[in-house]
């Protein structure tokens, strides 16, 4: 049957979330008076929420249940959600309830509008800490200076896209994924909403430091050229110390000078200069790691069962 709304929940070890999940987004969605699924993607989860979306589905007809043969990530989960999704308008939310279904439909109001993008505005953020919240505001604003995408400031995943939005989106195959910035990056007419971000429900969360670096050196390397670029503004920089520097050695020299006499200067030269290539180097072997992942055209997903509704 046709569906107006699709809630995508990408899944990963929330069984204690599942069941207010479940409640607050049916309630939500049944004042609205249109049709709509809930769309729960199981990214390999190993703490029973693999039973519970099941048992979900068989109660509940407006939950369709995507199980992944294992964890490929949360990205991944997100691709699976909008790949099935069947709704007019898209929307992604967290499992964890951070992101707050009652703000749902002011992200439908304004597709009503026009909008073929509404994305949720961080406002205030609960339950974080201080590091947490300087480094994602630190991230947000390096991303958007340093990338070709407009990525607006202190949104998440959280957002409603049309349904053309997310056909354009299912084009998109890249393995390093960066979902807010895709969704930027295709365009179309977009605006925020803003909304205050709870705390999370229960358990704790899915993304540690290690997984935001990477999330970060996702968003920055797919976006942007810049880091690349960094190796030639170095080499210029350098380049330019030494014209200065070789006269001013020679003269120094031979006026008699001690500071340059020895080899402590040239050491310390070229351990800067080593470090500094192999720093770049480094930066060179991510951008061809990207690319060797997509040479070798692996799926983004697998999914093990898939029950219709």
């Amino acid at each position: 049957m046709p569906v107006t709304f699709s809630i995508v929940a990408p899944i990963f070890n929330e069984l204690e979330n599942l069941p207010e999940l479940h409640r607050r987004v049916s309630e939500v969605m049944a004042g609205l008076k249109d049709t709509w699924e809930l769309v729960m993607v199981d990214d390999g989860s190993t703490d029973g929420s693999t039973g519970r979306i099941l048992e979900l589905a068989k109660q509940d007809n407006h939950v369709r249940p995507i199980i992944f043969a294992r964890n490929f990530g949360h990205e991944a989960a997100i691709t699976a959600g909008w790949d099935h999704a069947r709704g007019d308008a898209v929307v992604i939310i967290d499992a964890d309830l951070q992101d707050p279904p009652e703000q749902i439909p002011e992200l439908i109001k304004k597709w009503h509008e026009g909008y073929e993008v509404v994305y949720a505005v961080r406002a205030e953020r609960e339950g974080e800490t201080w590091f947490k919240k300087m480094t994602a505001a630190v991230f947000y604003r390096v991303v958007r200076r340093i990338t070709d995408v407009n990525i607006p400031l202190d949104t998440g995943d959280f957002r409603l896209m049309d349904r053309k939005v997310v056909d354009v989106l299912k084009t998109m195959r890249e393995r390093r994924r960066f979902p807010r910035g895709m969704s930027a990056w295709v365009g179309f007419k977009q605006i925020g909403v803003p909304y205050k971000r709870a705390a999370r429900h229960a358990g704790v969360t899915k993304y540690p430091f290690n997984k935001m670096v990477k999330l970060a050196l996702n968003g920055i390397t797919g976006y942007s050229y810049f880091p690349l670029q960094l190796a030639t503004y170095f080499g210029f920089a350098a380049a330019g110390l030494a014209i200065i520097a070789i006269p001013v050695v020679i003269i120094m020299r031979l006026a008699g000078h001690g500071a340059f006499t020895g080899q402590a200067t040239t050491l310390i030269a070229v351990l800067f200069l080593g470090g500094v290539q192999l720093i770049f180097l480094g930066i060179l072997g991510e951008y061809l790691g990207r690319i060797y992942d997509e040479v070798k055209a692996r799926p983004l997903y697998i999914v093990r069962d898939m029950p219709e509704q």
